[in-house]
């Protein structure tokens, strides 16, 4: 009865600690990674703005971590809108290659990116309006402790504006 007793409670702790504060997944596990940047860049075209792909997973809690830390801090949320169309661009280095037409399809996004995945996930691009790779970010100097860093974040997106790149 003691160890039950313990059983639970530590089930209890466990699902209390783990289960409170998850983000909620943001990445299209089925949708053509391709399509969805081409389908940015003509909505970045129509708006003058740039694209940037947050090229990354569900499997990454890093990733996860990132979108909500910019959705839930208002001026971070209204500069990306202002000045981006912003796309969770879903890659999974292990589950892609369960799956031939998928894994092909990756390895061309992964290519048309500048293959970004050599910095870790998330990995930031930034695309001019015509899909002309201008940065890729590491995460990892965006880091502060066990989340991310507003000042440094804040950088970041203003130092790659349309208007902080055309000088306008």
């Amino acid at each position: 009865m003691k160890k039950l007793a313990i059983t639970l409670l530590l089930a209890f702790v466990a699902a209390a600690v783990f289960g409170q504060g998850t983000p909620k997944k943001v990445y299209d596990e089925e949708i053509n990674v391709n399509e969805q940047i081409d389908k940015a860049l003509s909505q970045a075209r129509s708006a003058g703005k740039f694209v940037v792909c947050q090229v990354g997973g569900n499997w990454c809690p890093w990733c996860l971590r990132f979108a909500d830390f910019i959705t839930k801090d208002a001026e971070i949320a209204r500069l990306i809108a202002d000045n981006f169309i912003y796309i969770h661009v879903n890659y999974n280095p292990r589950g892609e290659k369960a799956d031939p037409a998928k894994a092909k399809q990756a390895a061309k996004m992964m290519q048309r990116l500048g293959n970004p995945g050599r910095f870790g996930y998330p990995v930031f691009v930034v695309l001019d309006a015509k899909g002309k790779v201008l940065h890729t970010q590491d995460s990892s100097f965006l880091e502060e402790g066990q989340g991310y860093d507003k000042a440094k974040v804040l950088r970041f997106f203003k130092n790659w504006t349309p208007e902080a790149v055309n000088g306008k």
